[in-house]
C-alpha cells in the first residue's frame, strides 16, 4: 500500500506514525512545505481526554510527549480588578516545535519517508498513491482543488486576533478582560514549558482600527499589549513570531473524502481557539482514519467513507462547541455590566460542555460561591435582608417577580398546543393536563396558545377565549392551580394567520385541511406551502377588528383570573407576519422598514395592554431570528424587544424561526438561549430562554449566567409534570436546602422517598466512581 501525506502538521505526521507502524510494509510518506524546525505560534493545549486517547493510540510517542508538557488544573479569570480561580479542569500544555518534533522523531524512526520544504505539486503527482491524505491544513489547497466535490464553507468571524508569548510563569490558564479608549481586549494564557508561555490577545475590529495597530506591525502590538496587560506580565517581554492579526475562519466541509482523497485536521474543519481544540481535533482525526483503514486494509478507499461516519458527528459537535464559545468574547460587551462571579460564571459555562452541575463536581467552591452571590443578588433585587447563616438554595429556586406577581421559581412550563378542544372549548383533558403540570412544582404556568376568535384557531382542535363556555372551563383550571399549588398561571393569546384552518400535529401539520377550512388573513398574500390556501392581505378594517378580538380576549382573561398576559408574535402566527421581512411584502405604513412592520403588532400590544390590569404582568412571544437569509436577526431582535418595552412589556419570550418552511435552525443544545442572552442584555429586559432545555442543570446554568430570567420547557414537562419537585428532591439529597417549591400535602411521602432514592442513588455513584487519573505534574 502507498499512502502519501500532504502537510507535515500535528495531524499528518500523527496519521503517518499510526500507518506505518500497522502496515510496516506499506509506503508511507509525508511532504512539507516548510522546513522542519519551522512553527508559527508558541505552545498547543490538551485535554486529559485527549491524552488518554493518544496513550491508547501509540505508547512511545504518548510517553515523550507526557514528559514534555506543563499540567495545570486551575484557570484564573482577571475581571474588574479582581482574580478568581475555577479548579478542576485538567489540561495540559506543550510547546508547539516540541510536539512536532516527538512526531518527527517516531515517524523517521517507524520508516516514514518525510521530506521538507516541498511544495506539494497537486493531485496529478500522487497517480500511484492508494490513498492521499490531505493535511496541509486551513489553506488546503487539496481542498479548494476538489471543491466542488468537497463544498467546503468558510465563516470569517468578526474579532481580530493574534497569537504571541511570553517567558514567565502563570498559576494555571488566565483569562484577563481589559477596556480602554478603544475598546475590551480579551486575553488567553497559558504556560507550555517551564517559564514559557502562549499569549493570544483578541478585541473586536472597531477597537483594533481604532487602536492604529497595523496587521503586519509585530513590535507596535508587542508594545500595545505589555502596556495594556502589564499587571499580568508582570515585566515580561512580549515575543513575536509571525504575529500577524488575523480574522478566525470557520471551516466546515459537506464531505472529508473524494475517490482516494481524505481531508484530516483543519482541511476538514476548524475549531476556535477558545476551547483549544484545533490540535485535539487533528490527533483524533487521525486515530480515527487509522481505525478505519485498519478495517480496510485490502482496500483503502472503503475506509474513507467508514472514517468520515465514524468522526462527522464528534467533530461536528466541537466545532459546534467552539463555535458557541467563541460568540461569547466576539460579544464581550454584552456582560461587561456584570459582578465578577457572575461574569466568570458566564465565562466558564459559555460553550455549554461545562455546566452548574459540572462545575459543582469539578470545584465545589466556586459553585457555593456562585450560589451565594446570586441569592445575595435576587434578595437585593427585591430589597430583602438575608441571615449570615443563609443556605443558598441552586439558582433556580429562586423567586422572580414581575410587576405585583411573585414566582416561587425559576421553572416554566412552555406553551404546548393541545389539539383537543372542541369549537374552542376546553375541557376535562386541559383540566388535567394543566393541573397536573401545576402539582409538578414549577413557578410559572402557561396555556397553549388560545385563539381569540374561530378563524383564529391553527386548527380546529385549538383552545380559545371568545365565548362564554371557553372562559367557564378557563376559569375552572386557573382555579385549580391557585388553590392547589404555588404556579402562577399565564394566558398566551394568539391569532394563527396564514397558519391558520391546518391540520393538528399528528396528522400533516401545517397543511391544509382536507375539508371545511375557513379563511384566513396575513400581512401579505402568501402561503405557508405552495398547496396552503393563500391568506388574504389585511386591510385597516380586518386589523381594527382582530385589535378588538385580542382586547375581548384579554378582558376575559382578567376575569378567569390569570395572573399574566403573553401575545404570541412568533413563529410565522398572525402577528408576527408583519414583523417579519420574509413574510411581510407590504407597501404601505405597515411594510417597509422595521419600525412600520412593528406598527400593528404595536398597536395591539397598546390596546391590550390599555385593558389588562396594571399590576399584572405582559410579555410577547418573538421569533428572534427567521434563520432565514434576509430575515430577522440577533441584531433585529433586540431592536424589536426594546420597541415593545418602551411600551411596558415586562418580558420576552425568546424563540426562532417557524416563519417559513425555508427556514434551516441550527439545532443543539439549549440552542436559542444564545438569542435570550443577547436580547436580556443589550435590550435591558426580563427574557425566557426556550428550545432544547431538558434538565435543572440547564436552567441553574442558563440563570445564574445571565442568560435568561426564566427557563420554559415543553417536551420535559410532557414527560414529566413533576420535573420541578423531582429536581428539588436530588439537590436536597445533595445536602442543599430546598425553598421554591410546594409538595402538595397528599404526594409528602412521594417526596420522602423521592429525597431517599435520590440520596442512594448518589451514595451508589460516589462508591462506583473511580478516582480521576492526573496527568504527570510538570517537573521543576
Amino acid at each position: 500500500m502507498k499512502v502519501d501525506i500532504i502537510g507535515g502538521g500535528p495531524a499528518g505526521l500523527y496519521f503517518s506514525v499510526l500507518a506505518k507502524k500497522s502496515l510496516p510494509q506499506a509506503q508511507v510518506s509525508v511532504s512539507e512545505r516548510n522546513r522542519a524546525d519551522d512553527t508559527f505560534g508558541f505552545g498547543i493545549v490538551l485535554s486529559d481526554e485527549t491524552l488518554n486517547n493518544l496513550r491508547a493510540a501509540d505508547e512511545p510517542s504518548y510517553r515523550d510527549i507526557a514528559a514534555s508538557f506543563a499540567y495545570w488544573d486551575d484557570i484564573h479569570t482577571h475581571y474588574r480588578g479582581q482574580v478568581l480561580r475555577s479548579s478542576g479542569h485538567g489540561f495540559s500544555g506543550i510547546k508547539r516545535l516540541t510536539l512536532l518534533q516527538i512526531l518527527q522523531r517516531r515517524a523517521a524512526a517507524l520508516g516514514v519517508s518525510i521530506r521538507y520544504e516541498t511544495e506539494d505539486p497537486g493531485l496529478a503527482a500522487h497517480g500511484d498513491a492508494d490513498l492521499i491524505v490531505a493535511a496541509d491544513g486551513i489553506n488546503s489547497r487539496i481542498r479548494e482543488s476538489l471543491a466542488q466535490q468537497f463544498r467546503p464553507e468558510v465563516d470569517l468571524r468578526s474579532n481580530k486576533f493574534v497569537w504571541l508569548g511570553a517567558r514567565m510563569r502563570l498559576p494555571g490558564f488566565t483569562y484577563s478582560f481589559r477596556e480602554d479608549a478603544c475598546g475590551i481586549w480579551n486575553l488567553h494564557a497559558y504556560m507550555y514549558a517551564e517559564g514559557e508561555c502562549t499569549l493570544v490577545v483578541e478585541t473586536t475590529d472597531a477597537a483594533f482600527r481604532k487602536s492604529g495597530l497595523q496587521i503586519e506591525d509585530e513590535s507596535a502590538t508587542a508594545a500595545y499589549v505589555e502596556r495594556l496587560f502589564a499587571e499580568e506580565l508582570r515585566g515580561a517581554k512580549v515575543l513575536t513570531n509571525r504575529s500577524h492579526w488575523r480574522n478566525f475562519p470557520t471551516i466546515s466541509c459537506a464531505r472529508w473524502h473524494h475517490d482516494n482523497v481524505v481531508l484530516l485536521g483543519d482541511a476538514a474543519h476548524t475549531a476556535h481557539f477558545t476551547i483549544g481544540s484545533g490540535t485535539k481535533l487533528a490527533l483524533e482525526d487521525a486515530i480515527a482514519l487509522h481505525a478505519a483503514l485498519m478495517q480496510h486494509t485490502h482496500a483503502p478507499r472503503a475506509a474513507l467513507p467508514a472514517y468520515e461516519a465514524a468522526r462527522r458527528e464528534e467533530a461536528e459537535r466541537i466545532q459546534h462547541s467552539a463555535n458557541v464559545s467563541l460568540v461569547f468574547f466576539e460579544n464581550v460587551r454584552r456582560f461587561w455590566h456584570m459582578d465578577p462571579v457572575q461574569f466568570n460564571f458566564a465565562l466558564m459555562s459559555r460553550s455549554k460542555q461545562i455546566t452548574y452541575d459540572n462545575l459543582r463536581l469539578r470545584d465545589p467552591g466556586f459553585i457555593a460561591a456562585v450560589d451565594r452571590w446570586w441569592a445575595g443578588a435576587v434578595a437585593a433585587a427585591g430589597r430583602v435582608a438575608l441571615p449570615p447563616d443563609f443556605a443558598a438554595p441552586p439558582p433556580m429556586f429562586a423567586p422572580f417577580a414581575l410587576r405585583a406577581m411573585r414566582l416561587a421559581n425559576r421553572v416554566v412550563v412552555s406553551p404546548m398546543c393541545q389539539y383537543a378542544a372542541l369549537e374552542g372549548t376546553p375541557n376535562d383533558w386541559h383540566l388535567v393536563h394543566y393541573g397536573a403540570r401545576a402539582l409538578g412544582g414549577a413557578g410559572l404556568l402557561y396555556t397553549e396558545m388560545t385563539c381569540v376568535a374561530p378563524e383564529a384557531r391553527i386548527t380546529p382542535g385549538c383552545a380559545g377565549l371568545y365565548a362564554p363556555e371557553h372562559a367557564q372551563w378557563w376559569t375552572r383550571i386557573v382555579d385549580f392551580a391557585h388553590r392547589h399549588s404555588q404556579a402562577r398561571v399565564c394566558l398566551q393569546l394568539g391569532h394563527a394567520g396564514r397558519k391558520g384552518s391546518t391540520q393538528r400535529m399528528w396528522e400533516d401539520m401545517d397543511h391544509p385541511l382536507p375539508r371545511d377550512n375557513w379563511p384566513i388573513l396575513a400581512a401579505s398574500p402568501l402561503p405557508y406551502y405552495p398547496d396552503s390556501q393563500r391568506p388574504r392581505q389585511m386591510n385597516r378594517a380586518d386589523m381594527e377588528r382582530v385589535r378588538e378580538q385580542f382586547m375581548a380576549a384579554a378582558r376575559m382573561g382578567q376575569d378567569c383570573g390569570f395572573d399574566m398576559l403573553e401575545l404570541h408574535m412568533a413563529h410565522g402566527y398572525l402577528l408576527a407576519g408583519f414583523i417579519s421581512p420574509v413574510t411581510n411584502r407590504r407597501t404601505d405604513e405597515y411594510g417597509g422598514s422595521l419600525e412600520n412592520r412593528l406598527r400593528f403588532p404595536l398597536e395591539v400590544f397598546d390596546a391590550v395592554r390599555a385593558v389588562w390590569p396594571q399590576d399584572r404582568p405582559m410579555a410577547v412571544r418573538i421569533s428572534a431570528t427567521d434563520w432565514i437569509a434576509g430575515g430577522l436577526s440577533g441584531g433585529d431582535s433586540v431592536d424589536i424587544a426594546r420597541a415593545f418595552s418602551a411600551h411596558g412589556c415586562d418580558l420576552i419570550d425568546v424563540s426562532t424561526g417557524q416563519t417559513d418552511p425555508a427556514s434551516r435552525p441550527v439545532y443543539g443544545r439549549m440552542y436559542q438561549t444564545v438569542f435570550s442572552e443577547q436580547i436580556r442584555n443589550e435590550a435591558g429586559i426580563a427574557t425566557i430562554a426556550v428550545g432544547a432545555i431538558t434538565s435543572a442543570d440547564q436552567v441553574n446554568t442558563i440563570v445564574a449566567s445571565g442568560r435568561a430570567d426564566l427557563c420554559a420547557m415543553a417536551r420535559p414537562h410532557l414527560a414529566d409534570p413533576n420535573f420541578t419537585l423531582r429536581a428539588a428532591a436530588e439537590y436536597a439529597a445533595m445536602g442543599y436546602a430546598i425553598e421554591g417549591v410546594s409538595w402538595p400535602r397528599q404526594y409528602l411521602p412521594g417526596r420522602q422517598q423521592l429525597e431517599t432514592l435520590a440520596r442512594r442513588a448518589r451514595a451508589d455513584a460516589a462508591q462506583k466512581q473511580a478516582e480521576p487519573r492526573r496527568a504527570p505534574q510538570l517537573r521543576s
